[in-house]
């Protein structure tokens, strides 16, 4: 996560999705950010596309349509599930969207695949774990956290290179937890020209 190194990766990076522990410490914090947040107020992009998580285990699921939904623009979208969801989804509130997914059997299907194609045992969807996904994308200069177990996008404020930003928002849920180790950052960026 540090500056120089992440020059490497091709830019632009058009969404982060980040895999960490949830921990005591994780769910005091969540609980203090959303207090403060009712209160205080926050700015949210009306271009921003969000999602409840009301489906179990399915937080990698909704990371990645997170990042997709949230770049329709640099994305072309062929015709299945993933489009069928957006264009049903679009107009509707957050809460309505989980609801949509909950019944969506395109989705379903493709989630079972999906996780079934791993290189470990996939969760059932009933059962307890310990780690979460959750995203970042850049929407009108700010950067955006899209967790779907929270009840609202969260706006970490002005951001103008979102693999950089999203890496100094990383950096705080790590010194958060500093003893765990659970943690992996994935960027959707360009494909990297091949050099002759």
């Amino acid at each position: 996560l540090e500056p120089d190194l992440l020059q490497f990766i091709p830019r632009p990076v058009t969404a982060v999705v980040f895999l960490f522990p949830v921990t005591e410490k994780y769910e005091q914090s969540r609980r203090e950010e959303e207090e403060r947040i009712r209160k205080e107020g926050q700015t949210v992009s009306k271009d921003l596309y969000f999602v409840r998580q009301t489906i179990g285990n399915a937080c990698g699921t909704i990371g990645l349509l997170h990042a997709l939904a949230n770049n329709t623009e640099v994305l072309q979208l062929g015709d299945g599930a993933l489009k069928h969801i957006l264009e049903k989804t679009k107009a509707i509130s957050p809460d309505d969207r989980a609801g949509f997914l909950e019944d969506d059997k395109d989705l379903a299907s493709v989630h079972e695949a999906s996780s079934q194609e791993g290189q470990t045992a996939a969760s059932s969807a009933e059962q307890d774990v310990d780690t979460h996904f959750v995203c970042f994308v850049q929407r009108d200069g700010n950067i955006y956290e899209l967790d779907g177990r929270k009840p609202f996008p969260i706006n970490h404020g002005p951001s103008s290179d979102l693999l950089l930003d999203a890496a100094e928002v990383i950096k705080t849920f790590i010194a958060r937890d500093p003893d765990q180790l659970n943690f992996t950052v994935i960027a959707l960026a360009p494909k990297q020209e091949e050099e002759d």
